[in-house]
């Protein structure tokens, strides 16, 4: 079925008129201080019987006058909002930076009971049954992403390009030693206000000095902390290529 069948068939279900949805939508634009929002009932017969495409204002509008999930409407348009997270990994950038955090994450429900936690196995075996959940069930909203540059050898080989970085922005203290190698060492995420980095840091009086990794042949970087640099928090988890992208 086409999508704009379905609209019709789900404003048909809701009672509601050419007419209605018209007014509603002046209402909706009037709140929102937008006339983008606005479907005239011209525009609504073209969107449910000559397969028009909505704006994204007027896609909005129907979903909240219908009560309608967008994402699922943007499925009836064959538009994978579900697959934006992996699409966007998969075709990096050579700037690094923040990106979305995903909408949903597939992870393991059940084990096989001979699962061993200590020891190294393939999760294709041991992993009786997946589910989707939420990604701000998990995350809420405590997390950020960073998307390392595909042309960004600041941390290689420890972080190499292409990676994607889980950040956590509550904590943005550097730590000044206790770590007992480069993989204890902190890794922050930096706004250096020209771009961003993933670096090790240090502070000396009022400066942030940016740390490369010793093998990645870049030099040292020095900001004023924090006219020039912010922390935004500190890395906690990597997911990382072993080759190049």
């Amino acid at each position: 079925m086409q999508p704009g069948s379905c609209l019709r068939q789900v404003r048909e279900r809701l009672g509601l008129t050419y007419r209605d949805v018209e007014q509603s939508s002046y209402e909706l634009a009037s709140k929102h201080g937008r006339p983008e929002f606005i479907i005239h009932i011209s525009r609504l017969a073209d969107i449910e019987n000559a397969d028009v495409t909505p704006t994204l204002h007027k896609l909005y509008t129907l979903c909240t006058l219908y009560h309608l999930d967008v994402f699922e409407v943007c499925q009836w348009y064959n538009i994978p909002l579900d697959e934006h997270f992996r699409d966007s990994f998969a075709h990096g950038t050579k700037n690094t930076h923040l990106g979305t955090a995903p909408r949903r994450l597939r992870i393991p429900l059940r084990f096989d009971p001979a699962f061993d936690a200590r020891r190294t196995d393939s999760l294709t075996r041991v992993v009786e049954s997946w589910k989707h959940f939420e990604g701000a069930l998990l995350n809420g909203t405590t997390h950020r992403y960073g998307y390392i540059g595909t042309e960004d050898r600041w941390m290689d080989p420890l972080v190499r390009p292409g990676s994607l970085v889980l950040i956590d922005p509550s904590v943005q203290i550097v730590e000044d030693g206790g770590w007992r190698n480069e993989y204890d060492r902190p890794l922050y995420f930096v706004d250096f206000r020209r771009g961003y980095r993933c670096s090790w840091c240090s502070r000396d009086r009022g400066r942030l000095i940016l740390q490369p990794h010793p093998l990645s042949a870049s030099a040292p970087e020095c900001h004023r902390y924090p006219e020039e640099a912010e922390i935004v928090g500190r890395v906690v988890g990597v997911a990382m290529r072993l080759t190049e992208p």
